[in-house]
Parts: structure tokens; C-alpha cells; sequence
């Protein structure tokens, strides 16, 4: 049997980021100052010795997407839940490397969440029960945007994660997978005649990514029984103008029983 690959070395839950950025502007300017530190956590996250309010009891685990990092996703949210009296932690996970199914965009800085969705959602388990720890409390609650929101479904049914999480909010996740604006579509047709091209796009556009797609095993996985577990109380927000989850109704979920 082939070796295992190889991925970067998994961080100690308090070391997935090196201290907190600055304020940004906005998007673009979040994303640049990433570039130039890209394990930088956004304002207001990752106090390890945060303490817990009677009004806002669980902690905050924020979930970045694919191709992101913590600091461009939340620099904007994480500083007003802070304001707002949450304590608020947002990791970078899922970093492969081009060797490891990474994708080409893997090359660039502040690159994360391209490696084996299941295999982060083990990463993500741990620092949840880092977080726990630290704070003393039993629970969290988990914000997921794009593939941040599957990658928490992922760990809420498989790694333990259900007694662990009392509300799950997801924005434009991939619930359901995405056409790619067609691309996917198109890859799904070749894969009907017969070629599987899965395998040399992971090293294109990223193991994650192709996770994504419409009717990839690990979806087919987890969604075979049912889009929530119980206990576990679910928001899903979706826009029509979303252009990377299309079409953008695959991103709501049905409840199941609890």
C-alpha cells in the first residue's frame, strides 16, 4: 500500500494563529494584510483566557472557508461579538500543501482549508475540546461560512461534535455541493462517459474543493441520513447573488427529527 501523504504539521489548537491583526477597512484590505501575515488572528479572538458572561454562556468557534483564513473571513464579525460580550475563537485549519492535494492555490500565502474535509473536521474536534477546556464550559456555538459550515456538519455527525455544539449558524455553505457556476457540472458529465477526473483536479483546484462538488462521496456521506443531527439548533443563510454555492438554494437545510 502507498504511504499516507504527508500534510503540514497540525498546530496545537492554541497555536493554529500568532496573535491578533488589526482592524480592516474591508474585505480587500483584510485579505492583503493576510497575505503579509497569514496566521494572524482577527480583533477580538482567540483569548485564551476569555471568561464566559451569564448572557452569552458559549464560547463562539468561528469556521473559515475554502482557499481563506481566519483573519480575511472574520476581521469584521469577531470584533463585534467580542464588543458584544462573546468569547470568540476562530482557527485556521485544512492546510495542505501542492504535494497533498493542496490545489495550486496551496503556492500562495494565507492559504487554508484545501486539505481532506474529514480529516479537519478531526483537527477542528480538537480544538473544540480545546476550547472547552480552556473556558470550562460544555458546550459552543459554531459560525460556518462556505465550506466552514459543511466542515462543521462534517464534525457535528462523525467526530463527536453533536454534544459539543448548541447552535450551528452557517453562511452559504456548501450543505448540499456546488455546480461550480457549471464547471462542476461539467466534470460530473465526463465522470458519467466514464473518465474521473477527481483525482488530478485535487492537485488543481484542492482536495476540499472537489469535496464540494454536487454528489462527491464525502456529500452522498453526509447527507445520507438526514441534514441535521438532534439536538443542535440550526440557522442556514443563503443569497441568491451567491456565485460560488450555485445554485445558491443548495445551502439550506432540512430539519430531521430533534
Amino acid at each position: 500500500m502507498p504511504a499516507p501523504p504527508e500534510y503540514p504539521e497540525v498546530p496545537h489548537p492554541h497555536e493554529t494563529t500568532t496573535g491578533n491583526g488589526p482592524a480592516a477597512v474591508d474585505l480587500r484590505d483584510a485579505s492583503a494584510q493576510a497575505r503579509d501575515n497569514p496566521r494572524m488572528a482577527p480583533p477580538g479572538a482567540d483569548d485564551w483566557d476569555c471568561v464566559s458572561t451569564a448572557e452569552h454562556p458559549e464560547p463562539v468557534v468561528l469556521v473559515h472557508g475554502t482557499w481563506g483564513n481566519t483573519y480575511s473571513a472574520w476581521s469584521g464579525l469577531a470584533p463585534q461579538l467580542k464588543a458584544d460580550g462573546y468569547c470568540i475563537f476562530a482557527p485556521n485549519l485544512g492546510e495542505a500543501d501542492i504535494t497533498t492535494g493542496g490545489g495550486v492555490q496551496s503556492l500562495g500565502s494565507g492559504v487554508f482549508a484545501t486539505k481532506d474535509i474529514a480529516l479537519t473536521a478531526g483537527d477542528l474536534a480538537d480544538y473544540v475540546d480545546a476550547v472547552l477546556q480552556a473556558t470550562g464550559t460544555s458546550q459552543v456555538d459554531m459560525v460556518g461560512h462556505s465550506q466552514g459550515g459543511l466542515l462543521a456538519r462534517q464534525y457535528l455527525k462523525f467526530n463527536g461534535g453533536a454534544e459539543k455544539v448548541g447552535r450551528l449558524v452557517t453562511l452559504g455553505a456548501t450543505n448540499h455541493g456546488t455546480t461550480l457556476n457549471g464547471l462542476g457540472t461539467l466534470d460530473r458529465t465526463i465522470g458519467d462517459l466514464g473518465l474521473d477526473l477527481d483525482p488530478a483536479l485535487d492537485y488543481v483546484i484542492g482536495e476540499a474543493g472537489i469535496q464540494q462538488v454536487y454528489d462527491s462521496p464525502l456529500l452522498t456521506e453526509l447527507n445520507a441520513d438526514g441534514d441535521t443531527v438532534p439536538g443542535v439548533n440550526y440557522t442556514a443563510i443563503g443569497s441568491r447573488y451567491d456565485t460560488t454555492t450555485t445554485p445558491y438554494e443548495s445551502t439550506f437545510l432540512t430539519a430531521g427529527p430533534g
